[in-house]
C-alpha cells in the first residue's frame, strides 16, 4: 500500500473523480494541490470545501512550477496525458497516475472490471445487481456513479467491486489487476483523444495487462477486435456469443442462454432469451457478458436469472420516455459514438425520426448509411458536428441541420406519425452544448414531458 502522509500530491482536473481523489489524499495526510484549467467561477461550488480541508486550488490554467514541485501527480480521466505540463514533468521522472490506479492500490477484496466501446454502463449495473442477488458483498462504481477512489472506504476483504472502466482511465494504469476483466466490444471511439484506433485498442487491453493464470478474461466472440486480445492474455479466457457455441463461457442456443465452465463440462441452463427485459440484440450480448462474469464470481444460475428478469434499463440507454399521440420517444443520449447509435437504430424495425449530432470525435458517419436507408425516416442533425454528419450521410435519409436539441425535437414531433419512434442517439459527445451526456438526456426528457403535459410543443 502506498505511503501518502507528508507527500506533495497534485490532482489535475477537478471533475467528480478529481474531487474524490483530492479528499482521499488529504485525509491520508498528503499535502494536496488541485489544478484546473477552468476559471474559479466555474468551480465556485467546490473550492470553499477544498480550502477548508487545507487543499490548495489553482484555477484558470496549469502552472509548470506547480507541477514540478510535486512528489506525485494524479490525473483525472478527462485530462489528456499529452498536455505540455504533464509531458514535461514525465520527462523529469515525476510519477503520474490516474484515479483508477490510485484507488486500486487501496481497494480491498476482488474486482470485476468491465470495458468496451458500448454497453459498459448497462453491463456494469447488471453485474452489480446479479452479484448482490447472489449474496455477495458488492459495490459498483468507476466510470458509472461513484469514482473508484470513493469505493475504497466501503471495500472489504470478502467483497467485490464491480467497476466500469474507460479507455481514459485504463491508459494511466500500472498495477491495476481485476480478478475478472470483461471486454464487451471495441469499435472506433475517442480517436480525437487517442490519436489512432491502435492506441485506443491498446488502452482497452490494459484491463488485463496484470492478470495471471488465476484470473479470468471475458471476451466477445462476435467482435473481431476483442477476440484478438486473447492472444495477449496470460489469464484464463472465457467467451460470450449471441451467434455461436463457445468452448467455455456464455452463449445462445435454441433460444436459451447457456453457460459452460470448461470445454469438458456440459452447458447449464441460465434463462430464455425472451425473458431478457432489455430492448435490442446488443443487450442480449450485455446479458451474456454479465452471465459469464457472474458465474465466474460464483453466483448461482437461479440468482442470475432472477436479477436479469428484474433489471430495468439504465437511464439514458435506450430509455423509454413517453408515448404521445401514438409516437414513442426514446432517450439514448449515452450513444456517444457511431457504433452505439447503430445499435440503438437496430433495436427498432423502422419509422425512426433520429436526432444525431453534438461534438465530433473524428467519427465516420458514412458507416450509418445502410441502416439509415433501411430504418430511419428522417435525420434531425444538431450541434457542432451537424454539417459533417449531413455531408457524410448524404441521401441515405432525409436530413436537415436544426442546430439545437429543442428545435430538432420540435420538428420531429411535428413530423412523426402514430406508430413511429423519435430516438435521441447522437453518435457524438455532448460537450458542445451540454455538460455531459446525462445533461443532454435530461434535457431531452424534460422537453418530451413538457410536450406531454401541455399537449403542444414547448421549449424548456
Amino acid at each position: 500500500m502506498m505511503e501518502l502522509k507528508g507527500k506533495k500530491v497534485l490532482v489535475v482536473g477537478l471533475g467528480k473523480s478529481g474531487l474524490a481523489a483530492s479528499l482521499f489524499l488529504r485525509h491520508r495526510g498528503a499535502q494536496v494541490t488541485v489544478s484546473d484549467v477552468r476559471p474559479a467561477e466555474a468551480l465556485a461550488h467546490d473550492i470553499p470545501g477544498l480550502l477548508e480541508e487545507g487543499i490548495m486550488v489553482e484555477t484558470g490554467g496549469h502552472g509548470l512550477l506547480t507541477f514540478r514541485r510535486q512528489d506525485l501527480i494524479i490525473v483525472s480521466p478527462g485530462v489528456p496525458l499529452d498536455t505540455p505540463e504533464l509531458a514535461q514533468v514525465r520527462k523529469f521522472g515525476r510519477p503520474v497516475m490516474g484515479e483508477l490506479e490510485l484507488a486500486s492500490r487501496f481497494l480491498k477484496g476482488k474486482s470485476l472490471a468491465i470495458t468496451g466501446s458500448n454497453g459498459k454502463t448497462t453491463t456494469t449495473s447488471l453485474c452489480g445487481e446479479i452479484l448482490i442477488a447472489g449474496g455477495l458483498p458488492t459495490q459498483v462504481g468507476g466510470n458509472i456513479g461513484l469514482p473508484v477512489i470513493a469505493l475504497v472506504e466501503g471495500s472489504r476483504d470478502d467483497g467485490w467491486s464491480v467497476l466500469e472502466v474507460s479507455s481514459f482511465q485504463l491508459e494511466t494504469t500500472e498495477q491495476f489487476h481485476p480478478e475478472i476483466a470483461v471486454i464487451l466490444n471495441i469499435t472506433p471511439d475517442h480517436l480525437d483523444r487517442h490519436g489512432s484506433f491502435e492506441n485506443y485498442v491498446a488502452a482497452k487491453e490494459r484491463i488485463f495487462a496484470n492478470q495471471t493464470a488465476d484470473d479470468a478474461l471475458v471476451l466477445n466472440a462476435d467482435d473481431d477486435v476483442a477476440m484478438r486480445a486473447a492472444a495477449r492474455a496470460h489469464s484464463r479466457v472465457f467467451w460470450f456469443s449471441r451467434t455461436r457455441i463457445v468452448r467455455q463461457g456464455a452463449f445462445v442456443h435454441e433460444g436459451a442462454i447457456l453457460f459452460r465452465a470448461t470445454e469438458q463440462s456440459a452447458p447449464e441452463f441460465i434463462m430464455r432469451v425472451e425473458s431478457v427485459p432489455l430492448k435490442g440484440t446488443h443487450n442480449v450480448e450485455n446479458v451474456l457478458a454479465a452471465v459469464c462474469a457472474a458465474r465466474l464470481a460464483g453466483v448461482a444460475p437461479e440468482a442470475i436469472r432472477s436479477a436479469v428478469e428484474r433489471f430495468q434499463a439504465v437511464e439514458h440507454r435506450l430509455e423509454f420516455v413517453a408515448a404521445i399521440d401514438g409516437v414513442e420517444y426514446y432517450n439514448d443520449s449515452k450513444a456517444t459514438n457511431v457504433d452505439a447509435s447503430l445499435k440503438a437504430i437496430a433495436a427498432f424495425p423502422g419509422g425512426i425520426h433520429l436526432i444525431l449530432g453534438g461534438k465530433d470525435k473524428h467519427s465516420d458517419y458514412r458507416l450509418m448509411r445502410p441502416l439509415l436507408k433501411e430504418r430511419v425516416k428522417a435525420v434531425y442533425a444538431i450541434g457542432a458536428a451537424a454539417e459533417k454528419i449531413l455531408s457524410q450521410i448524404e441521401d441515405a435519409s432525409p436530413a436537415r441541420n436544426y442546430g439545437t436539441l429543442d428545435a430538432a425535437l420540435s420538428a420531429a414531433a411535428e413530423a412523426a406519425l402514430p406508430g413511429e419512434t423519435i430516438l435521441l442517439a447522437p453518435a457524438c459527445s455532448s460537450f458542445d452544448q451540454f455538460d455531459n451526456y446525462e445533461h443532454r438526456g435530461r434535457t431531452f426528457k424534460e422537453l418530451v414531458m413538457a410536450r406531454r403535459a401541455s399537449g403542444a410543443w414547448q421549449g424548456v
